[in-house]
């Protein structure tokens, strides 16, 4: 399972500072770090948009 960032994303951060491995950048909308993702879901939990999925 993977995680991914859509387009609903509003760029707020709190996925960024939920990340406990820093597998999230800063962009227009944020981009997960497929390398770095250990999957844990705080990302998932954190953003308040739903913008962040499973694949």
């Amino acid at each position: 399972m993977a995680y991914r960032i859509t387009d609903e994303c509003v760029a707020c951060g709190t996925c960024l500072d939920a990340c406990p491995n820093e597998a999230i950048s800063e962009g227009d909308i944020y981009v997960i770090d497929q390398d770095k993702c250990a999957e844990c879901g705080a990302c998932v939990d954190a953003c308040p948009t739903g913008a962040i999925i499973e694949e």
